[in-house]
């Protein structure tokens, strides 16, 4: 199972901010955790948040392995 991590708002939305989820892939893990919240999949399709696969910013669609740590990031900001 991948640990997945939610950060900032997302993880408000949610309610929670780390699980084990069992997915192949980072689009079926996207499709799985929409399915379970149309809040949390509305906050996860906003423009800004970013995915990182074992701490590397990813973009697209990766293969999950049952080690994989996957964290969606809310968008940054900073002055």
């Amino acid at each position: 199972m991948a640990r997945v991590l939610l950060f900032g708002r997302l993880s408000d939305i949610a309610g929670w901010r780390e699980r084990d989820i069992d997915s192949a892939s980072l689009g079926a893990l996207r499709d799985l955790l929409a399915g379970e919240d149309e809040g949390l999949a509305q906050a996860l399709a906003a423009p800004g948040v970013q995915i990182a696969l074992d701490q590397a910013i990813v973009r697209g669609d990766a293969t999950l392995s049952a080690r994989s740590e996957v964290a969606f990031l809310p968008p940054m900001s900073g002055g």
